[in-house]
């Protein structure tokens, strides 16, 4: 809760909505980040009016969610950005919402829901859309799914200004991946427009969005640590499809600033708030306050930086990122992991058995398994693979958390992003284990969306790289023990969706759709046997 607000904020969870019950109240949902500029924006304005403070407490039961730490309650009541500012009914269903409001905006807000409430009461509150009919349709993983996205990839982007889309321009960095492999041009000039303008060249790190569709409008300059990981595996992906130095040193720039700036001493810290100081020349920021970094450390966000620093520190031998992805992924795991269950941060509050902590997670120890040899990282990743199978439907999607809580929290939600990385995880566990039910358990998962994949558009473009590494089968490279010449090589083999398996043997082998090749002694053969198609390679191994 913020100093400035004069509003006496109630915490998430059963009592608020008892009291909301009682006293016959509307509930106002304030849903905040510690990162969120606006959000201290209408802490000052609204919440630190007296006579605003005073109606919430007198007509609401007023409550403040931590976004971050609430991450079930921030996907049903986000109003499309934060703050989100929600008006439910005491069992929690939605009679209005939006997002920062001025002070006359949040007076006008009240007069109206105060009135809907004394006409309709309970009745005026509505279950949203995406909570009526979740399950979404199923149908069969093909390789018309991949051809689909490479489709809308290129119809959906900005041939003028690089990036995808006409308003608001975002990073998405899985669809710069899916390009990168697929349609390169456009992944280049998309990540050299986020160099250009998202990626802050002072200390590092990237800013999350610019309003404008040429980049350069009204940049939200906050700096989040899943949305920086991912944007570190972005560039080191393009550096490893092309060889440009500038995005290897783009992401060496993002990594130093996690492993310092967002750096507890044992993990990754959860985000640094924006603002004016990102503006400053750098003899100005010398001398001004930083922005609040919120150090908790949360395991999906750990789990997702793991998961680039391993893929970064292969593709380049940078020991240091190898090093400071093992540590984080082992804190995780020694004190948010317990016989498979995933906290989401280390708090006896703290939410447990999320779907997207748990694959980030598996995603941290899959890559620390293929960047270390570290086997004992295996010995987790399935522990925690059996206890999602809890949250697996019965239409194969896996739902987001435990069909309990208060609020909308009993309902449902199959998020689509969440299912793509557990099911891109399962993948590579399937091949480090030599265990096929977790490419099984990949391909449900996959299917249960696979109907609705025509309507998709190329902001959700992982998704038909996760197809397309279900139907074909991903490249696979075993080579001998980690940081060996062998091993080292097969991190640079122009392919990211490939999976690496060190082992105790001498030399090389390509793996291609069930297809293995002749034994590489040296780099240089097992580049040549990597680039060969299989009828050229194969051998009876």
């Amino acid at each position: 809760m913020r100093d400035e607000t004069l509003v006496e904020w109630r915490e998430w969870g059963e009592a608020a909505f008892a009291e909301a019950r009682a006293q016959s109240k509307p509930l106002l949902l304030s849903l905040s980040a510690s990162w969120c500029v606006a959000c201290d924006e209408m802490d000052r304005g609204a919440y630190a009016d007296p006579r605003l403070a005073g109606h919430l407490t007198e007509r609401f039961v007023p409550v403040r969610i931590d976004v971050d730490r609430q991450p079930r309650v921030r996907e049903r009541y986000n109003m499309g950005g934060f703050p989100s500012t929600v008006f439910c009914t005491p069992e929690g269903k939605l009679i209005t919402g939006a997002g920062y409001l001025s002070p006359d905006g949040l007076r006008r807000a009240i007069d109206t829901v105060r009135k809907t409430w004394d006409e309709k009461g309970a009745d005026a509150g509505r279950v949203p859309r995406a909570l009526q009919n979740p399950e979404p349709p199923r149908g069969e993983v093909t390789a018309e799914i991949e051809a689909h996205f490479v489709e809308q990839s290129g119809a959906a982007f900005d041939d003028e200004f690089g990036g995808w889309g006409t308003d608001a321009k975002f990073p998405l960095p899985r669809t710069v991946e899916f390009a990168a492999k697929r349609d390169t041009e456009r992944a280049s000039r998309t990540l050299q427009a986020i160099q250009a303008h998202l990626y802050d060249t002072y200390a590092g790190g990237f800013y999350r969005y610019a309003t404008n569709r040429n980049w350069a409008g009204n940049i939200h300059r906050e700096k989040l640590t899943d949305e920086n990981a991912a944007l570190v595996r972005a560039f080191a992906t393009g550096y490893l499809h092309t060889g440009d130095e500038s995005y290897r040193d783009t992401a060496r720039g993002t990594v130093e600033y996690l492993t310092t700036d967002l750096w507890t001493g044992e993990a990754f810290a959860g985000s640094q708030a924006g603002g004016d100081y990102y503006a400053l020349g750098p003899a100005e920021r010398e001398e001004a306050e930083p922005p609040v970094v919120d150090e908790t450390v949360y395991a999906d966000r750990n789990g997702l930086a793991a998961d680039a620093l391993f893929r970064f520190a292969g593709y380049t031998d940078d020991e240091r990122s190898r090093a400071y992805a093992s540590r984080a992924i082992e804190h995780v795991t020694d004190t948010l992991v317990d016989d498979g269950v995933v906290t989401h941060y280390d708090d006896p509050e703290s939410e447990s058995g999320l779907l997207l902590d748990g694959a980030r997670v598996l995603l941290g120890l899959t890559a620390g398994v293929q960047a270390t040899g570290e086997r004992a990282y295996l010995d987790t990743a399935r522990e925690i693979a059996a206890d999602l199978r809890d949250r697996q439907a019965d239409d194969g999607a896996f739902l987001d958390g435990p069909e309990a809580g208060v609020g909308l929290l009993d309902q449902p939600l199959r998020p689509l992003d969440a299912n793509v990385e557990l099911a891109n995880a399962l993948v590579d566990l399937a091949v480090l284990t030599g265990e096929d039910s977790y490419r099984e358990l990949a391909g449900e998962t996959l299917e249960a969306f696979a109907g609705a994949a025509t309507r998709m558009g190329a902001d959700v473009a992982g998704y038909g790289a996760a197809c397309a590494r279900h139907v074909y089968d991903p490249l696979v490279i075993e080579t001998p023990v980690a940081g060996s010449d062998l091993h080292r090589a097969a991190w640079r083999v122009a392919d990211h969706e490939k999976v690496i398996v060190p082992s105790e043997r001498s030399d090389a082998v390509v793996v291609r759709g069930g297809e293995r090749s002749t034994p590489a002694e040296t780099p240089e053969e097992l580049l040549e046997r990597a680039a060969e198609t299989p009828s050229e390679s194969i051998t009876d191994e």
